[in-house]
């Protein structure tokens, strides 16, 4: 059986724990061990020494630090995921004898080592076409490595903002090869080709880049063109996105992350010069560092009205019934965060760096599986998770209130809630420690141990991921829709 293909079916698919005060306040830092295969590189060396990793900040001295770090995606989840194993969810019943359904259900043999980490990059080879190594080859010989990975950076991380769901009646008909693509693969293609047209760079010499300049002047009536969208073509969160990338102009006026002439590319100049970074055989920055770039550099992109913390907007964190209530627990304690696109943008961007510039990230274990309904939604369709029925009739009451808009779904009828339902907030949360479960038992099943398994990254793009947009198609051919559907601004999913 073929390395993608999921167990017993013939349809293709289209284009942790909890810290503790005395961890997280021990002086005692984290260290990274780098003599192992790295799950975001393709290319790795035997000899490279550890990385001593920052500690995570401390929420009760600094809450929206701590809640806007990497750390706090999985310890913060796991608390919700605790209460899953107990049968405690306020939404959801667990049944975890389809556990092991849920983890076999696809399978990684016989190649499984080859299996590329989970990235922005494969979407862009939609149809068996290497159109990113196409790009390269396009562009002059003395372009050298550093700016043709500056190049990538800016492709790759206006793509993955594009990224959002884009809804199940739109579709994307390529320019160059005049084949249809959807989804994901759809906007990937679609935000390649605006890419290389100059759409957002400002430099008419230069069209294969992204700068501030050149989003600022981007407007929605121009987005909609590149992505072919119309009454009859609708993308979901059209204003959404265009809102987004044009936020993101004015966050690359952070010099330090992004250069004088804002482009998000030059974050790679920051990265390779940053005092963290150790220059061994190869290039070695740790994560966190990476992490800061992305969640300090693009801090205004999101939505003011998402959640703050003493005035501190969050990003994609957020309040969630599960865990401890205030008081007596302290307001940051009520919050999980996910970032999901910010983790989504990491997995991503390391991929480019690595390949072109031979670039070894420490600490990528800290990354999670990433919370979204196609990985959720596997989680569903195989039974492991069930909508409690009070949430069940409210979400289905509100799907026949949606379907009611102009080029919303009326068919394949799913509960249907906003980005900050409670019901998706818990959804997310417990999807972050089932990957983290499935992953330890995915490389059980394969007999293999931590030096040698699947990574997690390897686990999202052959497993849950695919498995989880599979199965969608298996139980509603004609929207292909998640078993929860979620009513998207385009800047979340």
């Amino acid at each position: 059986m073929g390395l993608f293909n999921r167990k017993g079916s013939k349809v293709s698919a289209d284009g942790g724990s909890t810290a503790s005060n005395s961890t997280l306040n021990s002086s005692a830092a984290l260290r990274s061990p780098l003599n192992s295969k790295s799950p975001n590189t393709s290319f790795t060396s035997p000899s490279l020494p550890d990385v001593t990793l920052p500690r995570p900040p401390d929420p009760n001295l600094d809450p929206a630090a701590y809640l806007r770090s990497i750390y706090a995606v999985r310890e913060r989840s796991k608390v919700v995921f605790e209460k899953a194993k107990r049968g405690q969810l306020e939404h959801f019943d667990v049944d975890m004898k389809k556990f092991e359904d849920t983890a076999t259900y696809r399978d990684y043999a016989p190649d499984f080592r080859s299996i590329p980490p989970h990235g922005r990059w494969q979407h862009f080879e939609v149809g068996g076409r290497p159109r990113i190594d196409q790009l390269l080859a396009s562009w002059h010989p003395v372009i050298d490595s550093q700016e043709r990975t500056r190049r990538l950076i800016d492709l790759f991380l206006v793509s993955v903002l594009l990224d959002a769901g884009a809804g199940t009646q739109w579709s994307y008909k390529s320019k160059e090869s005049g084949k249809i693509y959807r989804r994901s693969e759809g906007l990937a293609v679609a935000s390649l080709e605006m890419f290389k047209t100059g759409l957002f760079s400002s430099d008419i010499t230069e069209p294969c880049q992204v700068d501030g300049a050149g989003l600022k002047r981007l407007t929605v009536e121009q987005l909609a063109r590149g992505l072919q969208a119309s009454d009859a073509n609708p993308v979901a969160g059209l204003e959404g996105r265009a809102g987004l990338l044009s936020r993101l102009a004015d966050a690359l006026n952070n010099q330090e992350f992004f250069g004088v002439d804002a482009r998000p590319g030059n974050m790679l100049d920051y990265l390779l010069s940053h005092p963290s970074t150790l220059a061994s055989s190869v290039p070695i920055i740790s994560l966190p560092t990476l992490w800061a770039v992305l969640i300090d550099g693009l801090a205004p992109i999101w939505p003011a009205s998402r959640t703050t913390i003493s005035g501190t907007p969050l990003g994609d964190a957020w309040p969630c019934k599960a865990m401890p209530r205030s008081p007596p627990a302290q307001p940051w304690e009520t919050i999980v965060p996910f970032h999901k696109l910010t983790q989504w943008l990491a997995y991503s961007l390391m991929t480019p760096m690595s390949k072109l510039m031979h670039i070894h990230f420490a600490g990528t274990e800290l990354l999670t599986g990433l919370p979204e309904y196609r990985n959720g939604g596997l989680l569903i369709d195989t039974g492991l998770l069930t909508l409690k029925e009070e949430d069940m009739v409210r979400g289905l009451e509100a799907f026949k209130d949606n379907a009611k808009l102009k080029g919303q779904p009326s068919m394949e009828v799913v509960p249907l809630f906003a980005t900050n339902d409670d019901v998706i907030v818990e959804w997310r949360a417990v999807t972050v420690g089932f990957l983290d479960e499935l992953l330890g038992e995915v490389n059980r099943l394969l007999g293999l141990d931590k030096s040698d398994g699947l990574s997690l990254a390897q686990m999202l793009e052959a497993g849950t991921w695919k498995g989880g947009r599979e199965l969608a198609e298996v139980s509603r051919p004609n929207t292909r829709e998640p078993p929860i559907m979620i009513l998207s601004d385009g800047t979340v999913f």
